[in-house]
Formats: structure tokens, C-alpha cells, sequence
């Protein structure tokens, strides 16, 4: 069903070709968005990233893929540049891009400090920076968290701790864009049933993770189902313009702030 809000607009998505992203973008394109650039990350994703792209076309939307390890503000800034070559600036901005890593801080080497904190704060900040030069007046940009930021646990410091900076980043940016009408956001969806999770859990956290919201007994699979993360992206980067500069986290009760 088209959205008036959403009619006509141009999207860009950073990790936009499978998963949480992926839906998000034949959301908006179901939802009446003119055109879709769709980010993947490498060729591990590039049949995720088309297969998204001929399904936002068939909804009736222009889209196209583009590969960037964006873990550079250069390629950040690449992104936004062929995004809006092919399509014209974007209307609305969002940023999936996340990497998980369950350790203990001990065991937590500084190579792998270094890479989460570039994939989770650095890839973050940068989207936040071209979005600002680049997303039209009135525009939307949203940041995707976790609802790890409201939680109180072991061996997600470097996870939650890289994404923390996020909330602040969203702050700043929201005041700094406001007076071109432009809502800058960040959402925290709990542990998800997506290939992102599992690989960095063991049966027994899994079966935890299942069982910690306040809805488990009501969600397909006790997790936070990426469709029902979905409406409230979509109502954040169109009716839900008025909210700005907030970090909401959407996880049935999984945790809170």
C-alpha cells in the first residue's frame, strides 16, 4: 500500500541486500519509493544484494546494487556520490551495517577491537557525515543499533561498546541537520533470526535469547523477527518524522532503558 510520505522518494541503503536490510528495501519500495540504491558488502553478498534488486523492481521501483567495503569515509563518500549518479539524492538514509563479535574482554584481541570499532562506529559516523551533506531537506536517516545498548551482560563489550557511540553520533547529527528538517534516528531491534546471530552463539545462549522478552511465547521463533522490526522503520522515515535525535530500542521486552 503506498505511503504519501514515502511516494516518490529515493532511499539508500548500507546493507541493504539481505537480511534486515533487504526487507527494508522491498518494504519501501512496496510502499511507493521511486528508487532504491541497495549497499552489499562483497561478492559473498552480491546474489543477496540482486536477488533484492529485482524484487524492488517488481514492486514498481527503480533500484540497483552497489558493492563498497565501507569501512573508509572514501568509500562512504563513493556510495552516497553513485548513489545519487544513478537515482538523484537520497530522501531517506538508512544504515544496517553491523558486525558482532561474543567474547570475553580478555580474549578480545586488538585487531579485533580495531575492526569492530571501524564496521560498528566509524562506518557509522561517516554514513551520518555524507547523509548530512547529501540526504535532501526533509529528509530521514536512521541508524540501526541494538537493544544491547539497555542491557547489562558479559562478552558484548566490544559489540555494544562500538555501537554505543551511535546514540551520541544521532544526537549531534540531529541538531546539526534539524534546521533543514532532516530526523536523525537510531533503532535497536533485540537478538534477530537472521545468519547475523546464530554463528556467534551457542545453543544454549540461543535458547536463552529465545526465551528473555516479555513476547517470546508470541514471536515466530522466541527472536526478534525482522518483520517486525519493518513498520517501525518505515513509520520513522515517514510519519514519525517529529521524533529526532532518539534511540529507541524494539525488542518485545527484551531489555530496556
Amino acid at each position: 500500500m503506498t505511503d504519501h510520505r514515502i511516494k516518490g522518494k529515493n532511499v539508500l541503503i548500507a546493507g541493504g541486500g539481505k537480511n534486515l536490510g533487504g526487507l527494508i528495501a522491498r518494504d519501501l519500495a512496496a510502499h511507493g519509493a521511486k528508487a532504491v540504491a541497495i549497499h552489499y558488502n562483497s561478492a559473498a553478498t552480491q546474489a543477496d544484494a540482486e536477488a533484492t534488486v529485482a524484487a524492488v523492481k517488481a514492486a514498481g521501483a527503480q533500484a540497483a546494487a552497489f558493492q563498497a567495503d565501507l569501512i573508509s569515509a572514501g568509500a562512504m563518500e563513493k556510495l552516497f556520490a553513485d548513489a545519487a549518479a544513478a537515482f538523484g539524492p537520497p530522501d531517506i538514509a538508512i544504515n544496517t551495517v553491523g558486525k558482532v563479535l561474543k567474547k570475553p574482554i580478555l580474549d578480545i584481541s586488538e585487531a579485533e577491537y580495531d575492526e569492530m570499532s571501524a564496521v560498528n562506529a566509524k562506518t557509522a559516523f561517516f554514513f551520518l557525515k555524507e547523509a548530512g551533506k547529501n540526504v535532501n531537506d526533509g529528509g530521514k536517516v536512521l541508524t540501526v543499533v541494538t537493544s544491547l545498548l539497555g542491557a547489562f551482560t558479559p562478552f558484548y563489550s566490544s559489540y555494544a561498546g562500538t555501537k554505543a557511540p551511535v546514540e551520541h553520533f544521532t544526537r549531534a547529527a540531529s541538531k546539526e541537520f534539524g534546521a533543514r528538517g532532516i530526523s536523525v534516528n537510531a533503532i535497536g531491534p533485540g537478538p534477530m533470526d537472521t545468519p547475523f546471530f546464530y554463528p556467534a552463539e551457542a545453543a544454549d545462549a540461543v535458547a536463552y535469547h529465545k526465551s528473555a522478552a516479555a513476547l517470546s511465547g508470541f514471536s515466530k521463533t522466541g527472536l526478534t523477527d525482522i518483520e517486525d522490526i519493518v513498520p517501525y522503520i518505515r513509520f520513522l522515515v515517514s510519519e514519525g518524522w517529529w521524533m529526532t535525535g532518539q534511540t529507541i530500542l524494539v525488542n518485545g521486552g527484551y531489555t530496556t532503558k
